[in-house]
């Protein structure tokens, strides 16, 4: 099911519940090319906080100063290759979702970043190539269940899917939600 953006940012204070879980992504593209690692989504000096309203406000800044002006709730990230490289910083993710992006895709992206992102219940997908098949403001469509993203041309992009076990982390709304719903489950 296909859930419409809001018009006003949330910075990532609302969270689905997990039997609405979002599985379809329509929104504007924004591109950023390959190695584009945590400090370039969230400089260090903000580190200081989890706040997602604080630290969205900051998203893309050391690649795009006016990124937050101009994105909106919605909104994807096409990346290259090896996005989210560098540290472990949580922040990195809740950056982006606190701004409005819905789902990053890429051609690849750094291990750490991609699991956090998961255990968040952020949305993150690796279809290898796409990044070279679009401009910057296209709008697509990225569908979960159908493993596939759609072009403005309507082309069909496959990707592989979310393995299960981490698609539950995602339905859930996080890894924490989820185990915590699987212990409360054990005891009631």
């Amino acid at each position: 099911m296909y859930v419409a953006p809001s018009t006003t940012k949330d910075y990532g204070t609302r969270r689905r519940s997990p039997s609405s879980m979002q599985t379809r992504f329509e929104g504007r593209v924004w591109l950023f090319g390959d190695d584009i690692s945590t400090d370039h989504i969230i400089a260090g000096r903000y580190l200081g906080s989890m706040d997602p309203k604080s630290l969205a406000e900051h998203a893309m800044e050391a690649v795009d100063p006016d990124f937050t002006k101009k994105v909106q709730l919605g909104d994807l990230i096409v990346g290259g290759t090896n996005f989210g490289c560098g540290s472990s910083r949580e922040q990195a993710v809740v950056a982006l979702r606190g701004v409005g992006v819905s789902c990053i895709v890429a051609n690849t992206f750094a291990r750490i970043f991609y699991r956090n992102a998961i255990n968040v219940g952020f949305p993150v997908i690796e279809c290898p190539g796409l990044h070279d098949k679009l401009n910057e403001g296209d709008r697509i469509l990225v569908d979960l269940e159908a493993g596939s993203v759609m072009l403005p041309s309507g082309v069909s992009v496959p990707f592989q899917p979310i393995p299960p076990n981490l698609l539950d982390i995602l339905r859930a709304g996080g890894l924490v939600p989820k185990l915590k719903a699987e212990l409360g489950s054990r005891t009631g």
